[in-house]
């Protein structure tokens, strides 16, 4: 006898996916988005890029690893909801520590499996990225498309994932002094900072120009985020008075926000780009990246002219802007996870400026 599904999906124009329940029990109003990640489910889960979303894992078993504490991208997750074709609640991996439902559980996070995940993926990259709620099987079509309608659209959410207070994340005999503006920064981004030799002051995504100067860093990071970079004039306020003054890397939500302070805008995407197979092009050498991404938001090409910035990468599929440039600020951003090279680079500006 087949087990009676016990959740399911609405969304805002009536179609739903029935499955079975995993996680939290909580009744949610989330946007769905795809991932195309075949591993790497804890860092999504754990990213607060994520936040507010329902993510859909394009890859079919999700849980078998288990969820291991050193690999977390942030100690409380944010993300809304995980939606899986298949779940597996007994891993097998000598790290782990805890499964991930027991995390979900514990964060509030609810998760579905057992859904056609192609059929949503191929609905979603045709509709483009949209409103459902994620609720008990026997709720009701109509009010769970009410509650889509009642639920407003967040602005908060870099303000959410943003530490309230400074911390600090320190290395053995640093050569550099960086300050990250937190709108959602991951550890990991943290880590390699680290590794690359610089000690790190975490401060609010709304931390003043002047406040961020009085510390005398030898570079500031303006850190990846979820949301609109719209959302956030506090930071772009504060980047657009740092120019020229002190290198500067804007990653992910931080590479939008630098276009934005120099006089360019950001479009919504259709559907974004989520996962580690997203191809760039660096447009000074042709050479071909493979990069792991999370945004629904692009520059707009078109808006830098006139501006001082340079288009230094571009993404092979659909053409969007993946870097920009300003050397003679010593400025420079990227849209996908860095990898060591651009902290290299940020590093290179560092010891460029110090010795000037």
């Amino acid at each position: 006898m087949a087990k009676e599904f016990d959740r399911k999906l609405v969304f805002e124009d009536g179609a739903e996916y029935y499955g079975y329940a995993f996680g939290a029990s909580a009744t949610k109003v989330c946007e769905a988005v795809f991932n195309t990640s075949p591993v790497g489910y804890q860092e999504i889960v754990t990213d607060p890029t994520y936040t507010d979303q329902l993510v859909v894992m394009t890859y079919p078993v999700i849980g078998n690893c288990g969820i291991c504490d050193e690999d977390d991208e942030t100690k409380i997750p944010n993300i809304g909801a995980l939606a899986v074709r298949d779940y597996n609640d007994l891993p097998s991996n000598f790290r782990s520590t805890r499964t991930l439902a027991g995390v979900m559980e514990e964060f509030g996070i609810p998760g579905i499996y057992g859904i056609d995940t192609r059929k949503l993926t191929r609905s979603i990259r045709e509709k483009g990225s949209r409103r459902c709620c994620i609720c008990p099987a026997d709720f009701p079509k109509k009010e769970a498309i009410a509650l889509i309608g009642n639920t407003p659209v967040p602005h908060d959410e870099v303000r959410r994932v943003s530490t309230r207070a400074k911390r600090y994340s320190k290395t053995a005999h640093p050569k550099f002094s960086v300050v990250a503006v937190d709108c959602g920064v991951r550890l990991s981004t943290m880590k390699t900072l680290n590794r690359c030799g610089c000690n790190v002051t975490v401060v609010p995504y709304d931390s003043a120009a002047e406040d961020i100067l009085a510390m005398h860093p030898d570079g500031v990071v303006f850190t990846d985020g979820p949301g609109n970079p719209e959302d956030v004039p506090e930071t772009i306020a504060a980047l657009k008075a740092l120019l020229g003054k002190v290198p500067l890397f804007g990653e992910g939500l931080g590479h939008q926000l630098l276009a934005i302070a120099y006089g360019g805008k950001t479009v919504k995407m259709k559907f974004g780009h989520r996962g580690c197979n997203y191809p760039v092009r660096n447009v000074k050498t042709g050479k071909i990246e493979i990069t792991s991404q999370n945004h629904s938001y692009a520059v707009d090409e078109e808006s830098l002219k006139g501006t001082p910035l340079a288009v230094t990468g571009v993404n092979v599929l659909d053409g969007s802007v993946e870097s920009l440039e300003c050397a003679a600020d010593g400025a420079f951003s990227i849209q996908y996870h860095p990898d060591e090279a651009s902290f290299d680079k940020f590093t290179a500006l560092m010891e460029e400026k110090r010795n000037a």
